[in-house]
């Protein structure tokens, strides 16, 4: 049997200090919205843990030769995502420094896509050919993620991962011990594009998303359709994008309430500004 030690006591009360003054810490406000969040780590942590992520997640189909091998699928979702991400940066000009980019991972039963903090983006052949979007469908997914991003919604779940082990985000404070600091936000970024996000943050990235595809000149009406397929590619099982993207009946009502809020930005003329991507 465990037999708790004299210094347990100390040690419990030392994790529920430094529990209340991290979540005291730990307010923040969305940048778009403005909804509290709750925050263990800066913006600025979180995208620079989503750079060492997004090389690691990036490093097994690059060295497979399954990283952008299909030159025309590259060059569609790179052509959609560089008029959503001149959006983006009109809602925040400061993401105007960002290291945005966006790869095509080729796992034909992956339907899914991710960004993390700072614009660091992918999609999986499985979603191009599986549910086969049309360019305003792909530009309601691709929006959302980039929405995701926007709105600090990485660093709000890579708070709430690191937040789980308090002993372990205590000690990593308390000695500087950055190593072990940066490996565990690393991991944190990695499991925040695996983690189900919240109503709250999926509420949040559709209106967003919405509004950034309609602006870029996709009709916001295929949110509905596309959130429909997505239902709809079942198989063995509902799609990975799913499993953090839950998609219940009454999202589909607010994405088809929201479409005509967002038609006169689809419909207004004028070229569309691009961003270069890398």
């Amino acid at each position: 049997m465990y037999r708790y030690s004299k210094l347990t006591p100390f040690l419990r009360t030392l994790a529920l200090g430094v529990a209340a003054a991290l979540f005291i810490a730990a307010c923040a406000s969305a940048p778009v919205t403005g909804r509290k969040q709750f925050m263990l780590i800066s913006e600025d942590q979180a995208i620079a843990a989503s750079k060492s992520a997004y090389a690691e997640m990036l490093k097994e189909p690059r060295d497979k030769g399954k990283l952008d091998s299909d030159s025309a699928q590259t060059k569609r979702v790179r052509a959609i995502t560089s008029k959503l991400i001149a959006q983006a940066i009109v809602y925040r000009p400061e993401t105007e420094k960002w290291d945005w980019s966006i790869h095509v991972i080729d796992e034909p039963e992956t339907i899914n896509a991710w960004a993390m903090a700072g614009g660091r983006m992918a999609v999986y052949t499985g979603l191009l050919e599986k549910i086969e979007p049309t360019d305003d469908e792909l530009a309601q997914v691709l929006g959302h993620e980039i929405a995701h991003a926007l709105a600090k919604h990485t660093a709000e779940k890579m708070s709430v991962a690191l937040a789980t082990d308090l002993a372990v985000t205590a000690f990593a404070i308390s000695q500087d011990n950055k190593g072990l600091a940066l490996a565990g936000a690393s991991l944190a970024a990695v499991l925040a594009i695996k983690l189900p996000n919240s109503r709250t943050a999926e509420t949040e990235a559709d209106r967003i998303g919405v509004e950034l595809a309609a602006k870029a000149g996709y009709d916001p009406r295929a949110a509905v359709t596309l959130w429909k397929k997505m239902g709809a590619a079942g198989g063995n099982g509902p799609p990975e994008f799913l499993s953090t993207h839950p998609a219940p009946s009454t999202r589909i009502d607010t994405l088809r309430h929201l479409a005509p809020q967002m038609m006169p930005y689809y419909e207004a003329k004028g070229t569309r500004p691009t961003y270069p991507l890398p």
